[in-house]
């Protein structure tokens, strides 16, 4: 091995493969930074390179590490150490003004869904949550009226395993000013209800929400 590239290492091992078939959750930091490393160094592939790394600086202080901090590092020259500080810069610059959403009652969803409440179309909205409740994304799922075929746990449940979510919230908005759940909103909510089960992802409430008004299935002791 001359220079310790990726495309050195055996297939299983290459950290941009991993990546590609598992998601960058399941990379450890040494992978993650030896895709950003992109080579090591003779007689040192760029996996090794990167657990040096950390293990000299330690993974929680990498991001804070300035030009002269890298600089005397055996086997980082002056590309790789401007890729690092580039890399942890933009990240610390879009994450600033990030604040995480904790979603713990119905009046939250029904805060968070002011874009969508006085919509002349229903919008069937999905929060996806990790462990202590905090929002990991929101993805509208369908626009019109609700029907099974149209919500269909597939496409409600494929987000939730692909962003390791550990459960959800239901929610969408009632265009005719009420908020009461149709027969069809009860049967949708408790299809999915079941799928969930199987899937082991919980389903924590549906709210349904109008312009002023909102209907908590788990208030009500649906759910």
């Amino acid at each position: 091995m001359k220079d310790g590239k990726i495309r050195d290492l055996p297939k299983t091992l290459r950290p941009r493969e991993k990546l590609k078939k598992y998601g960058p959750e399941k990379l450890t930091n040494s992978e993650l930074l030896a895709i950003i490393l992109r080579t090591g160094r003779k007689g040192e592939n760029v996996v090794q390179l990167a657990s040096k790394i950390l293990r000299k600086f330690g993974a929680e202080n990498l991001p804070y590490l300035g030009y002269e901090d890298l600089m005397n590092f055996k086997g980082l020259g002056d590309a790789k150490i401007c890729q690092i500080i580039a890399c942890f810069e933009l990240g610390k610059r879009l994450l600033k003004d990030k604040k995480v959403k904790v979603f713990l009652s119905p009046q939250e969803i029904f805060d968070e869904m002011r874009d969508i409440r006085d919509n002349k179309k229903e919008h069937f909205v999905i929060f996806y949550l990790d462990s202590r409740k905090q929002e990991i994304k929101r993805e509208i799922i369908s626009v019109g009226t609700l029907t099974a075929s149209l919500v269909h746990p597939r496409e409600v449940f494929e987000p939730a395993i692909r962003n390791f979510a550990v459960s959800i919230i239901i929610s969408h908005n009632h265009p005719s000013g009420n908020p009461e759940p149709s027969r069809e909103d009860i049967e949708i909510t408790n299809r999915l209800i079941e799928a969930g089960k199987i899937l082991g992802i919980e389903v924590d409430d549906h709210v349904i929400v109008t312009k002023h008004r909102y209907f908590s299935f788990k208030e009500k002791g649906l759910i």
